[in-house]
C-alpha cells in the first residue's frame, strides 16, 4: 500500500514539473526590459541589436525558445548567463550550498524555539511563560523579516559588535565563523518560522492533552513531562509536520531579501542580481531550481506525514 501511494506521489511530481517549467520560462520573459539593450546600451544600432538578438536566440518565437530551453534543461544545461556567459548550473550550484545552509539553520531555529515555546507554554499554562509564548507568537507572525533583519544588525553587530554585519563563511571551511556570520540572518530567517509552529503546535498539544487516554494516563500518576513527550508530542507533531513544508518553501523565498541584506552570496542575492541585469537565463535557472526544492520538501513531508500517522489512507 505505501510503495502505490509512493509510486502515484512520484508520478504526480512529472505534470507538477512540466507545468513548473512552462509557468518560470513564461513569467520570466514578462519582465520589463530589454536583455539587448542592456548589454548593448540606448545608443546601439539597430543592425548590432538584431545580430546580437539572434546570437542569443530572442528572434525565434517564444514556443520555439522555451522548448529549446526545457531540452536544454532535461539535459542539465540551463544555458548560459547572458551577461557573464558563466554556464547557469555552475553558477547556481556555486550558490546553492550557500543557501542551503542558511536555510537549514534557520529552520533548526524555528523546529526547536517553536518545540520549546509551545511545550513550556503547555507545561505551565496561564502562567507568564504561556503568556509571553503568546505574545512572542503573534509579533513573530507581524513583524516583517527584512525589518527584524535591520534591527538585529543595528543592535548586536553596529552596537555591541558581537558579530558581523554582512558576509559569509562555509561551515566546512570555519565552524566559528560560519556561526557568527549566520546568526542574525537566521534568526531574521527563522523568527517568523518559531511563531508559527509555537502557535500551531501549541494548539495541537491543548487538544491532544485533553483527550481521555491522558486523562487516564494522569490518573494512572504518569508525570506531565512524560505524557506530554511520550503520548502527547507524537500526536501533536502532525500538523507541525505540514507548517514545516509549508515554512521551507517560505524560507527559501525570503532569502531573496535577507540575502541582499547580509551581502550573502546565494541563490537570493543571485536572483536579484538577475533581475537588475535583465538576466532572464540567469533568473530562469536560479527560480526553477528553487521550486524544484519546494517539490522536493513537499514529497518528503507528504511521505513523513504517511509514516507518523498509520491511519491515514495511502
Amino acid at each position: 500500500m505505501f510503495l502505490k501511494f509512493l509510486a502515484r506521489r512520484l508520478l504526480y511530481i512529472i505534470p507538477m514539473l512540466f507545468i513548473t517549467t512552462l509557468i518560470v520560462f513564461s513569467f520570466i520573459l514578462l519582465i520589463p526590459g530589454d536583455p539587448v539593450l542592456a548589454l548593448l546600451g540606448e545608443n546601439a544600432t539597430p543592425e548590432k541589436i538584431a545580430q546580437l538578438r539572434q546570437q542569443l536566440g530572442l528572434d525565434q518565437p517564444i514556443i520555439v525558445q522555451y522548448l529549446e530551453w526545457l531540452k536544454n534543461a532535461l539535459q542539465g544545461d540551463l544555458g548560459r548567463s547572458i551577461f557573464t556567459g558563466q554556464f547557469v548550473h555552475e553558477a547556481v550550484i556555486s550558490r546553492f550550498a550557500v543557501t542551503f545552509q542558511l536555510v537549514v539553520t534557520a529552520m533548526i531555529i524555528s523546529v526547536l524555539g517553536g518545540m520549546f515555546f509551545a511545550i513550556m507554554s503547555i507545561y505551565y499554562p496561564n502562567s507568564w511563560i504561556d503568556y509571553v509564548s503568546r505574545f512572542f507568537g503573534t509579533i513573530g507572525m507581524s513583524m516583517p523579516n527584512f525589518w527584524l533583519a535591520m534591527l538585529l544588525v543595528l543592535f548586536f553587530s553596529l552596537k555591541l559588535e558581537w558579530v558581523p554585519a554582512t558576509g559569509f563563511t562555509s561551515i566546512n571551511e570555519n565552524p566559528v565563523n560560519f556561526i557568527k556570520g549566520i546568526l542574525l540572518p537566521a534568526l531574521s530567517l527563522g523568527a517568523v518560522g518559531t511563531a508559527q509552529i509555537t502557535r500551531h503546535l501549541r494548539s495541537s498539544l491543548m487538544e491532544v492533552m485533553s483527550a481521555d487516554y491522558l486523562r487516564t494516563a494522569y490518573s494512572k500518576g504518569v508525570e506531565r513531562w512524560r505524557a506530554i513527550f511520550k503520548h502527547g508530542l507524537q500526536n501533536a507533531m502532525l500538523p507541525v509536520v505540514t507548517t514545516i513544508g509549508i515554512l521551507f518553501g517560505n524560507l527559501l523565498g525570503a532569502t531573496v531579501v535577507i540575502e541582499t541584506i547580509f551581502a550573502i552570496p546565494g541563490m537570493g542575492q543571485l536572483a536579484v542580481n538577475s533581475i537588475l541585469q535583465r538576466d532572464f537565463t540567469m533568473l530562469q535557472g536560479v527560480v526553477l531550481v528553487m521550486i524544484i526544492m519546494v517539490i522536493i520538501i513537499n514529497f518528503i513531508t507528504d511521505l513523513v506525514y504517511a509514516i507518523l500517522d498509520p491511519r491515514i489512507e495511502y
